[in-house]
């Protein structure tokens, strides 16, 4: 049986020898939200790989102002600073990478394949297992003719590892790797796995001698079950139902829609129709 505290951060460190989180990475009994307390050491002039990590958040958050149920010692509730260069209209793809990095960690873990239903859950049999939040702030590069770009991203995560069982309200939403799997699993091995997998995907990005909006748009489409052909229903612009038709070139969701047009999901939200 895996043991509550199993979050050893030398052993963590230790394993990222060789990563841009090899030295960033701090651990916390219990804060509000971990990307609050990032975004705030950020604005102050955090370096990169700067990694939060915390065994319990009492005001943890999810993407569109959702709250995220961080029980204590039973999640991993991550923050990791990051500062990619990229312009303001490709920040998308930070999001896209790190479900791409979430999904290998749990894959390499547990041995399972979870969804990611776009842009940024983790999902078994239509539950959700993990989120991530990406939060960004913007700077200008004379070099980039004015363009906007990333001056920084704080990158949250949160994965539902040994959570026993679920509120009544929760259950028919949520699971978790122990529901999942039937055997508890360390909060350290996903840690790891979960941060070696960012530091690659990162360095992908950040590579411009390569095509890396096909690459990683490509890998996405193929990593989950939501771009293409999916039937959903979208709450913005009115609300609308329509099926799912692939990414646009900056990593939006299209959908064509049963009035017969093709429009672009702008955030999250979107849902399977029975």
């Amino acid at each position: 049986m895996v043991a509550p505290n199993d979050l050893n951060i030398a052993i963590v460190r230790s394993a990222l020898v060789g990563t841009r989180f090899a030295r960033g990475l701090q651990h916390f009994a219990s804060v509000d939200s971990t990307n609050a307390m990032l975004l705030e050491a950020a604005a102050a002039g955090a370096p990169e790989g700067t990694v939060f990590v915390a065994d319990e958040q009492t005001a943890g958050r999810g993407r569109g102002g959702h709250s995220w149920h961080s029980s204590p010692g039973d999640g991993l509730y991550v923050s990791i600073l990051a500062k990619p260069a990229l312009l303001l209209n490709d920040a998308l793809w930070i999001s896209l990478a790190t479900g791409l990095a979430v999904q290998h960690a749990i894959r390499e873990c547990t041995g399972l394949i979870s969804d990611i239903r776009w842009p940024n859950d983790l999902l078994f049999s239509g539950k959700k297992c993990g989120g991530i939040l990406v939060e960004t702030a913007l700077g200008r590069n004379q070099e980039l003719e004015q363009n906007t770009v990333l001056r920084y991203a704080v990158i949250g995560v949160g994965v539902n590892i040994n959570h026993p069982l679920f509120s009544e309200e929760l259950a028919p939403l949520a699971t978790s790797l122990r529901l999942v799997t039937g055997k508890q699993l360390s909060r350290s091995k996903l840690l790891i796995a979960l941060l070696r997998a960012l530091d690659r995907e990162l360095t992908l990005l950040e590579d411009s001698s390569a095509p890396r909006e096909k690459d990683l748009l490509m890998r996405f489409t193929e990593a989950t079950s939501w771009v293409s052909g999916k039937r959903v229903s979208v709450p913005e612009q009115g609300g609308y139902t329509g099926v799912t038709a692939g990414l646009n070139e900056r990593g939006f969701l299209l959908v064509a829609s049963d009035d017969g047009v093709l429009r672009t999901v702008l955030s999250g939200g979107v849902r399977e129709m029975e």
